[in-house]
């Protein structure tokens, strides 16, 4: 959330930005809503001051109390309720338009509408040169005997999965090689809950109502399924002072990811590419303002050695405008090249959020000169294990249906190779 005065000060400003981002927000709306707030808070001050005030005068009286001026007192008591309720009713309407305005964007990132117009910054590995024709990841699964659609629409819905014999192993030693570099590089280790409060969400700047929603909310309650770690990680220290000599602090997190990818229509959809559940170790940091630019490097750096060590192919590419979410003040994807596709597939993504999700969080620290200022947060993905396997199905297959485990991740498999299934 960026601050209601600058926002009034800079309604021009936003505007272009939100154009740039392909969003609507009412700005007419807000500055409404802001001076709505103001009249019935100034009015609502003025009738507890004169409720005080017969208060004042009625205990002067003693036992020979003015009934007028009791009845005058209950009367404004009965207005003061009603201007309370308003009150709450603008503040309410405010904060959810409020909650619409997306965060500025910075001035690297390109303009463009879509994914399509993100700009590549850097291949890195060797794209496989197969001499057989490459399969895609539904077709070695089902050789290998390691993913069940089937089973998982039977039991749950479209777009749920059974990991089966190595799918499951890969997807666990993906994580436990994930894990081992982020201890590595410092970063505090969670296994976070998979719900969190609905406010908490909202907070971190995604939408768990409406038809575009992410969120599976559970009925008859305040929670819902979390999406992402960052969630449950950016709560962690929500309404907290810290002391700048704590900054910055790394956290990086296992959990059940859940999506309804509502709005996903006409998107990459295949196989294990976009499902309703999957497993996310996230990275999370909490730093001083004039270094969030220098950890979104940090974050990217740290994505591009897990899949380096991985000897996947990736490229790395700075996300347009209309690609960015609404936290997001810039935001770099790493994508795989997935041979059984022919085409690059985002695996990994990394967001400079500034203050954005502090100010809602109430996320602050004391500066060297004693004044308290908002942190900047910071998200990265480290391992997403669906699209992780994708890329390690198709770049590693053989033409015989097997597939080469990557180095990094024998120890946890002790295998290899997976090889074809004999059913």
């Amino acid at each position: 959330m960026l601050d209601l005065k600058f926002i009034l000060q800079n309604q021009k400003l936003m505007e272009k930005n939100c154009k740039k981002r392909n969003l609507g927000v009412d700005f007419n709306l807000i500055e409404k809503l802001s001076n709505k707030r103001s009249s019935t808070l100034q009015s609502t001050e003025k009738l507890r001051a004169e409720i005080n005030q017969i208060s004042e005068e009625i205990k002067k009286q003693g036992k020979n109390k003015n009934r007028e001026l009791i009845l005058k007192g209950q009367s404004l008591k009965e207005r003061l309720k009603t201007r309370e309720k308003e009150n709450r009713e603008v503040n309410k309407r405010l904060k959810e338009e409020l909650f619409k305005v997306p965060n500025l964007i910075h001035t690297d990132t390109p303009i463009g509408q879509s994914e399509k117009d993100n700009k590549e910054i850097k291949k890195i590995g060797k794209i496989p040169d197969f001499k057989f024709e490459a399969k895609n990841h539904l077709e070695i699964g089902k050789g290998l005997d390691i993913i069940d659609f089937e089973s998982g629409a039977k039991t749950t819905g479209s777009k749920f999965y059974f990991l089966k014999n190595e799918g499951l192993m890969l997807d666990m030693a993906l994580g436990q090689y994930a894990l081992e570099i982020l201890k590595k590089e410092g970063f505090e280790l969670f296994l976070t809950p998979d719900i969190a409060k609905i406010e908490l969400i909202e907070k971190l700047g995604y939408v768990p109502r409406g038809p575009e929603t992410q969120i599976y909310k559970i009925e008859n309650s305040n929670l819902g399924l979390i999406g992402t770690a960052e969630i449950t990680l950016g709560g962690l220290l929500s309404d907290k002072i810290l002391s700048i000599k704590e900054l910055p602090i790394k956290l990086a997190g296992l959990s059940h990811c859940f999506r309804t990818e509502a709005g996903a229509y006409g998107k990459v959809s295949k196989g294990l590419y976009r499902v309703h559940q999957f497993n996310k170790t996230e990275m999370f940091i909490f730093c001083l303002p004039e270094e969030s630019d220098k950890m979104l490097e940090y974050l990217v750096e740290v994505e591009k050695k897990i899949f380096q060590g991985l000897e996947i192919p990736i490229r790395i590419v700075n996300c347009c405008s209309g690609d960015l979410g609404a936290p997001a003040y810039q935001k770099f994807d790493i994508e795989a090249w997935m041979p059984g596709e022919k085409k690059w597939g985002e695996i990994t993504s990394a967001s400079n959020c500034t203050d954005f999700q502090a100010r809602r969080l109430n996320i602050r620290f004391k500066d060297q000169n004693n004044k308290t200022k908002f942190v900047h947060t910071l998200n990265a993905t480290a391992i997403a294990t669906p699209r992780a396997i994708i890329a390690i199905l198709e770049n590693f297959q053989q033409k015989d249906g097997s597939v080469l485990i990557p180095k990094p991740l024998q120890k946890w498999m002790g295998i290899k190779k997976m090889v074809a299934s004999k059913k």
